[in-house]
C-alpha cells in the first residue's frame, strides 16, 4: 500500500490504524503527489508496485488532484485501485476525483477514533472483501 499524505499526523494515524488490523499491509509513505509518482516510476518494470494507493488531494508540489489524473492516465498504473482520502468534502472535489477515475472518495474524520476506524475499513475492504490484482499484473 502507499500512502500519499504531507501531513506527519494523518500518516501516524493512518499507520497506527494500519498496523493495528487483522492483516497489515506492508506501507509505503510519500509526502506529495510527485514522490508518489517517482515512487511509481521506480526500478523499472520488474519493480514491486503497489496494490493500494491512498491520496491526499492538498499536498505542496504536486498535489492529488495531479497525481490522479498522472496515475490513472498511465496504462502501467492504471488498474492500481487508488481512494482519495482527504479532509475535503466539497462536492466539486468528489466529481473532480471521479472523473479522474478514483475508485473511491473517501473524507477523513476529524475524531481519531472515527479516522482509525475508516483506515480499518478501508483496509479490510480492499485487502479482506475485494480481490486485488496479483503481483505480476501490477508490475505493468
Amino acid at each position: 500500500m502507499l500512502l500519499v499524505e504531507d501531513d506527519p499526523g494523518d500518516v501516524l494515524m493512518v499507520t497506527e490504524a494500519l498496523e493495528r488490523s487483522q492483516r497489515p499491509p506492508v506501507l509505503h509513505v510519500v509526502g506529495d503527489g510527485q514522490e508518489a509518482l517517482d515512487f511509481l516510476h521506480r526500478g523499472g518494470p520488474d519493480a514491486d508496485r503497489p496494490d493500494l494507493i491512498l491520496l491526499d488531494l492538498n499536498m505542496p508540489r504536486l498535489d492529488g488532484r495531479e497525481a490522479l489524473a498522472a496515475i490513472k492516465g498511465d496504462e502501467r498504473f492504471r488498474a492500481i485501485p487508488v481512494v482519495v482520502f482527504t479532509t475535503s468534502d466539497a462536492e466539486s472535489d468528489v466529481l473532480a476525483s471521479y472523473q479522474r477515475h478514483a475508485n473511491a472518495y473517501v473524507t477523513k474524520p476529524m475524531d481519531l477514533d472515527a479516522l482509525e476506524a475508516v483506515v480499518d475499513q478501508i483496509g479490510h475492504f480492499y485487502t479482506g472483501v475485494s480481490a486485488l490484482l496479483p503481483p505480476h499484473q501490477r508490475n505493468g
